[in-house]
């Protein structure tokens, strides 16, 4: 792995305990098929680390950017949710600037939420990169966003004709997890660890051999992020129809099995937040929310309403999203 030449944000100054303890905030409008975008602002304003930061209005004291700019945006939002004594408040400036945050989305149509978690998280990493010139790849992970947000995945390829074996490493914001067998978050994990087979039209080139070759391929986590973010994905294939089995996922979670060096310390991490989508299929339904707010109680998030509820109902949802802080 290359190492960055620039350090963009340090990552000691990152916390991860809430700095302030409070009530939750208040609840989002619903601005017609917009509780996708709402059950993702939430989640994000229940992230520790990044609230702290949004809060301590670090970056638009620097912010020089002419126009859009979704670190901006997420600040005034998550200050406005947090610190208002309204119960419920208009998410307007994200409404007003969807087509800078993703082209797809429109404020009268529905759309998917963890495609909106995408894109919001690639805005606030272009936010942080704008005005910053020759900024090595390397480097570009060093951002607040990757400093909370991202971990780095180990790609090991391994030649079964002449042994050769070649390691390629990724950056990553979220984990998208293939669910069809798995019964259990970390069941799911463990397959996605697991060693997979390339042959037939899967082959690949293999670089000694200087042919196509019949591989294995075993994808780790390589370096764990700060958050880990994670997708079930519940779409059976592209016509829209939905996984819709329980996928058991527990409150606390290890990562130290799945990672390229499985011994050492356990990895814990605690969840914080996760989405629902209630619907027959994923063209449709409804997406709602349960986040952890700062004064360590659970609440369910439904557009306008906050309501408190405990973890056993936490635990027992048909959860698409999952959000984990070390």
């Amino acid at each position: 792995m290359a190492l960055p030449r620039r350090i963009l944000f340090p990552p000691e100054e990152i916390c991860m305990d809430w700095q302030q303890r409070q009530r939750p905030g208040a609840g989002l409008c619903n601005l017609g098929s917009t509780c996708y975008i709402n059950v993702i602002l939430q989640c994000l304003t229940y992230t520790p680390p990044l609230a702290n930061y949004l809060l301590s209005r670090d970056h638009s004291q620097l912010c020089h950017r002419q126009g859009f700019c979704m670190m901006c945006i997420m600040e005034a939002h998550v200050r406005k949710v947090l610190r208002s004594s309204a119960n419920v408040i208009w998410p307007r400036a994200v409404i007003r600037d969807l087509k800078f945050i993703g082209e797809e989305f429109e404020p009268d149509m529905a759309g998917d939420a963890y495609e909106f978690l995408r894109c919001a998280l690639e805005a606030m990493q272009r936010a942080c990169l704008s005005g910053r010139s020759n900024v090595d790849i390397p480097s570009q992970t060093t951002t607040i966003i990757h400093q909370i947000f991202g971990g780095f995945l180990k790609s090991r390829v391994t030649c079964l004709s002449c042994q050769a074996v070649s390691d390629s490493y990724k950056a990553f914001l979220h984990v998208l997890l293939d669910i069809k067998a798995p019964s259990s978050l970390t069941t799911a994990l463990e397959d996605f660890v697991t060693p997979k087979k390339l042959d037939g039209k899967y082959c690949l080139k293999c670089r000694k051999c200087e042919k196509k070759v019949t591989a294995f391929k075993w994808v780790t986590v390589h370096r764990v992020p700060k958050v880990f973010t994670v997708c079930l994905e519940r779409a059976a294939d592209h016509t829209g129809k939905k996984i819709s089995k329980i996928v058991e996922y527990p409150e606390y979670l290890d990562l130290r099995p799945y990672m390229s060096d499985t011994a050492g310390e356990p990895l814990l991490y605690s969840l914080y937040a996760l989405v629902v989508h209630s619907g027959d299929t994923c063209l449709d339904g409804h997406f709602f929310c349960y986040t952890k707010a700062s004064n360590g109680l659970w609440y369910k998030m439904d557009d306008e309403s906050v309501d408190n509820c405990g973890i056993h109902a936490v635990l027992r949802q048909q959860a698409y999203l999952l959000f984990y802080a070390r």
